[in-house]
């Protein structure tokens, strides 16, 4: 066991060190304001203070934030060390920074909590963030500073138990729109002929046609497909559905009314784990988002638990306090809507600190690093671009031991011409670099 000195016993320091000893790393540990006890220790044992105070200590000076109490911006400074770039430099110490306040700063996304630009969707702009201007929103940081931080205390107490954290993969699936052409609706069917009557996409007029003959299955209903897929590659995936009973602006869901459409959360709910993914408007309607999560409850036949916010509409600290008072317990929305990339620079679930209120909540967050919306909409890649991006996360995440956490959407894994190639890009990842994870 790690036993842990420091002089002041914060909220802050008491759930960073949950996050990276039992989230990202597994490593016993106890932590204690009692210098004497620390003293008297035999073990291993980590000085967080801001002087040595003992011969056979780990010293890591402590760089304030994590006594602190409020928000103020912080004056970050980002040096380079050989393998990760870093902040909070102390002196004198057996490591280069104060990981624990670094870590902290991040997963708490403590900038968000400071005045801020927001993006045309109203949500936190990712171009104003500490990884993004210093180019490391590519990078679990977190999990690769822990990877060093490990080393460094191995090398200091050569008898430490401290296993290597174990890869994972986590695939989730939004279902924004269930089908393309059937089950839209009369008005919403004639406006999409016309459009593309106008525009003079035969292609999609053609498949159009031999959809509404019988002759080819909706583009977008891979769900049969999907299903091999996590058959032959022993996929848990979480399903997200838009339940919007009104289908307005960026909710333009299959009405749920239909019992096709029921039918298919229905089936999807006795065989996966299933997440509401709250209508737009629901954001503006605390009484919609209670009438969407009932209703999947009511056609999977189960309690929902899990979410994602629409178009990863979320802001801090309200989002996540609404879902904490309507019984969400895990959410799948850490992520940018704009670039894909770590958000809070972690790529491992762990609890949300409040940091208004300075308290960790028993909701857990699973931080995404690629949705294929971002690749091809935000940032105008390819789908081999695509392909060769998703493989440089899966290798960072993997290097690190950390929880790769991906969002396709059925629009993009089906045959419609808008979407061609995507599909590939799903399948050939699974095949050529998932296969060899599991």
């Amino acid at each position: 066991m790690l036993l842990i000195y420091a002089e002041h016993v914060s909220p802050r320091l008491q759930y960073i060190l949950q996050v990276l000893f039992r989230d990202v790393s597994v490593l016993e540990y106890r932590l204690t304001g009692d210098k004497d006890a620390f003293l008297r220790h035999d073990g291993p044992k980590l000085n967080y203070s801001r002087q040595p105070i003992a011969e056979k200590e780990f010293f890591l000076p402590a760089a304030g934030l994590l006594a602190e109490t409020g928000i103020s911006a912080q004056a970050l400074t980002v040096q380079h060390a050989q393998d990760y770039p870093y902040f909070f430099d102390t002196r004198g110490g057996d490591f280069p920074f104060d990981v624990f306040a670094a870590s902290f700063y991040l997963v708490s996304r403590y900038e968000e909590y400071l005045p801020h630009n927001r993006d045309r969707y109203g949500r936190y702009d990712h171009r104003q963030s500490l990884t993004f201007r210093e180019g490391f929103l590519d990078r679990p940081l977190v999990n690769e500073w822990m990877k060093a931080f490990r080393q460094a205390l191995r090398a200091r107490f050569p008898g430490i138990f401290m296993p290597e954290p174990v890869f994972r993969f986590e695939t989730t699936y939004d279902i924004d729109v269930a089908f393309a052409y059937r089950f839209r609706g009369l008005p919403r069917l004639a406006g999409g002929w016309m459009r593309d009557l106008l525009q003079g996409r035969l292609q999609v007029i053609a498949q159009r046609l031999r959809v509404a003959a019988g002759k080819e299955r909706d583009p977008y209903d891979v769900f049969e497909w999907l299903d091999a897929l996590h058959l032959r590659y022993r996929l848990k995936p979480v399903y997200f559905f838009l339940l919007a009973a009104r289908q307005h602006g960026y909710d333009k869901n299959i009405d749920p009314r239909y019992p096709a459409f029921r039918e298919l959360v229905s089936y999807h709910g006795m065989g996966y784990a299933l997440g509401l993914h709250p209508s737009w408007q629901s954001g503006d309607d605390d009484t919609l988002f209670q009438s969407e999560k009932a209703l999947l409850e009511s056609l999977a036949a189960k309690e929902i638990s899990r979410s994602r916010q629409h178009y990863i509409r979320l802001t801090l600290p309200a989002t996540y306090r609404k879902l904490c008072a309507t019984g969400i317990t895990d959410d799948y929305s850490m992520g940018y809507g704009g670039i894909n990339g770590f958000r809070a620079s972690i790529a491992t679930p762990h609890p949300w600190y409040d940091l208004s209120t300075e308290t960790s909540t028993p909701l857990c967050i699973h931080p995404f690093c690629f949705m294929d919306a971002n690749a091809r909409f935000e940032e105008g890649l390819t789908p081999a671009q695509a392909f060769e991006q998703l493989t440089a996360l899966h290798d960072r995440v993997k290097k690190a031991g950390g929880t790769l956490s991906t969002i396709f959407h059925n629009t993009f894994l089906g045959t419609h011409p808008d979407y061609t190639g995507w599909r590939d890009v799903y399948a050939l990842f699974l095949e050529e670099v998932v296969y060899w994870d599991v």
